[in-house]
């Protein structure tokens, strides 16, 4: 599938699991918009990377999961712990260092954990997911459940990919690998370092692949549901590359100057949610509620206290 030919949209669900879809993308971009507001203001510490322009493959994939299954993210995890349903509350006073973060204001923006909500981590390092994700489903290959990696174009270059597809190949584990190749690996064009195309890679393994439009957020749920239930049936790994494109710089500290012309709007006219608005129809009501919750999420953060700086002193549940 090539970029001009991922623009044909798919089906969509019913009218209420398509706006939950809806309303679970517009929560990352909202979390997102406030995250970015927020660093601007001095309020959010160190490095984030954000996820705007790519909610409709975190939340398609994570939709079709089931309770005994597990994520692992990236360091542009925050929309893969929204998808899986981590309470924006609870993340957002993580991004802020407050004792009330799921992970007790100490792991930031880059390392989330949430294994109540079936997050095994997110990963500063670049491909570390897959690695994860491919350890996690040899022990869910006992019990029925499936292993998700997401991972961006650039970890396809790294060793982890490799290794750890030929492990999952061989040994039949349940694992489903999610290629989110934005056109960037940080700030250099994917096509100028990557050889050939991504999903030949995991073909060349006997791997069952595809590569589907990664802004349609019902062609994901589709291609995931099909991919997770091969998994779960004991076929093997699954390789899906969703094209998308993220809206803004790699990190905080990015302009993105290094974009093409023309690039950046011709994306935001392909915008996920503008596109599952316009299959599903009105969704006012879902964007009153939307933008209320997110409002209160950010009076509740900003009056969070912080964690003691007692070393002994632990506010957040061991394991």
């Amino acid at each position: 599938m090539t970029r001009a030919q991922a623009a044909k949209p798919s089906a969509v669900p019913d009218r209420e699991e398509a706006l939950e879809l809806y309303r679970r993308m517009l929560i990352i971009r909202r979390f997102e918009d406030t995250v970015q507001d927020l660093f601007l203001k001095g309020q959010v510490h160190g490095t984030t990377h954000l996820y705007s322009g790519q909610e409709a493959v975190a939340v398609g994939v994570c939709s079709v999961l089931a309770e005994n299954d597990r994520v692992a993210g990236t360091y542009r995890g925050h929309g893969h712990a929204l998808a899986l349903g981590v309470e924006p509350q609870g993340l957002l006073d993580e991004l802020l260092g407050r004792a009330t973060g799921v992970c007790g204001g100490r792991a930031g923006s880059m390392n989330v954990i949430d294994l109540e909500h079936r997050l095994i981590g997110c990963f500063g390092i670049v491909g570390g997911s897959i690695a994860a994700a491919t350890g996690a489903a040899l022990a869910l290959k006992r019990e029925g459940g499936v292993a998700v990696a997401f991972f961006g174009d650039g970890a396809t270059n790294q060793g982890y990919f490799h290794e750890c597809l030929n492990f999952a190949r061989v040994f039949r584990l349940p694992a489903v690998y999610v290629c989110e190749n934005n056109l960037y690996g940080e700030f250099t064009p994917y096509e100028q370092v990557t050889a050939g195309e991504i999903r030949a890679r995991a073909e060349t393994l006997d791997i069952s692949s595809q590569t589907i439009d990664g802004n349609d957020v019902f062609g994901v749920q589709a291609a995931a549901r099909e991919a997770v239930d091969r998994a779960r049936a004991g076929e093997g790994p699954c390789f899906i590359e969703a094209l998308t494109y993220r809206y803004v710089g790699h990190s905080r500290s990015d302009p993105g100057r290094y974009r093409k012309p023309g690039e950046l709007d011709e994306w935001r006219a392909r915008d996920p949610l503008i596109r599952a608005r316009e299959a599903i129809g009105d969704t006012a009501e879902v964007d009153r509620a939307v933008e209320a919750q997110i409002a209160q999420v950010i009076e509740n953060a900003l009056a969070a206290p912080f964690p003691s700086p007692d070393p002994d002193a632990r506010e957040f549940k061991d394991g």
